[in-house]
């Protein structure tokens, strides 16, 4: 497989493109230094979600926390190939032939990088409701949340992840003139925009969307066993006290994965919108390479977020020790606290 054919307005949004990418040679050493940023933070995410799957497996808690495992691996493999592809772009490598076609559609589309990244963010709203389920209707989840189920919702955040990018760069990427395009050949601009705005909704708006109801409702349903705890008269302080720390374990994790995740990944989401209302989108000026490194800044925290939590974790690396339940733990005294609440209500 060769160049793809441009047709003549593909070629008007390319050469439009490569105009305003050589406006002058200040933008040009701008991209250097960001590009340079970006591979940064990659290796920034690299290491640190290796160093927390080193620290569950010597733990012999990755068996226990399953899906947080699948993020830190989502994590470190977006994060590697980031580091890869943009290695590869500060090379300015002009593209031919076959082997340039395909070093476009795999690497420097960012292809390979996005299958981690959308698969990422999938496992996480994955995670979120698994918590959800568990604490809200810890009943329900002991029947249905079976080992398999667990490891399918695995596999379908790496294979729509992976499916999904796939599709869209090879629809939308091409070679002109040895140069790489992506995510701009399109057939016209009302598909454009209906893509960009799908995309936005889909994974942004709808996982904050699920972010903000989980939790809410976790918050509700741990008060509400709280309550009821402590109106019993077999109720002790242990308990009230738990109850206490979960509420606690659970509004800091809703803050720091909801607020980080709202706040890092905005400007990728805004500029990306912006692009795609214009008539001539870029993805390649400094403005994205910004939005880039301020996600994945996101990648290369998360796995502090899930992982350092645990007790297992903080005994393999030298993290600061917290008075606060682990999250994974606070879900399992929370559902001993939905079970108790419910063996032991008083009959109306």
């Amino acid at each position: 497989m060769t160049e793809q054919s441009p047709t003549a307005e593909h070629l008007s949004v390319a050469m439009t493109t490569k105009e305003a990418d050589n406006t002058s040679s200040s933008s040009s050493i701008e991209e250097f230094y960001f590009r340079c940023a970006v591979v940064f933070i990659g290796v920034v995410g690299t290491a640190s979600n290796a160093l927390i799957l080193y620290a569950l497996v010597v733990s012999k808690q990755h068996k226990k926390h399953v899906l947080i495992v699948n993020q830190n691996a989502l994590d470190l493999f977006s994060s590697f190939f980031l580091v890869v592809t943009y290695a590869v772009k500060l090379c300015n490598i002009r593209l031919t032939g076959t082997l340039g076609y395909w070093l476009c559609i795999t690497i420097l589309s960012e292809n390979v990088s996005w299958w981690g990244t959308n698969g990422s963010i999938i496992n996480l709203a994955i995670i979120t409701v698994y918590r959800y389920l568990k604490v809200v209707h810890p009943i329900w989840s002991r029947k249905w949340l079976r080992p398999w189920v667990i490891r399918a919702s695995m596999a379908f955040a790496w294979f729509a992840g992976t499916v999904y990018n796939i599709i869209v760069v090879f629809v939308t990427g091409a070679v002109i003139d040895g140069v790489c395009y992506a995510y701009i050949i399109t057939d016209g601009d009302l598909q454009r925009k209906v893509y960009g705005v799908w995309y936005i909704a889909s994974f942004y708006v709808i996982i904050l969307v699920i972010f903000v109801y989980c939790y809410w409702r976790i918050l509700v349903a741990i008060r509400r066993q709280a309550s009821v705890m402590a109106g019993h008269s077999g109720a002790t302080a242990t308990a009230q006290a738990q109850s206490n720390q979960i509420q606690s374990n659970v509004i800091k994790t809703m803050v720091l994965v909801s607020g980080f995740y709202a706040i890092t990944w905005l400007p990728g989401n805004v500029y990306y919108l912006l692009s795609v209302l214009e008539t001539n989108m870029t993805f390649a000026d400094s403005r994205y390479y910004v939005a880039n490194f301020v996600s994945f800044c996101y990648i290369s925290a998360n796995p502090f977020i899930y992982a350092t939590k645990f007790d297992p974790v903080r005994k393999v690396l030298p993290c600061k020790k917290s008075a606060v339940q682990p999250a994974e733990g606070a879900e399992s005294a929370g559902l001993q606290l939905a079970s108790r609440a419910g063996q032991e209500r008083p009959a109306n």
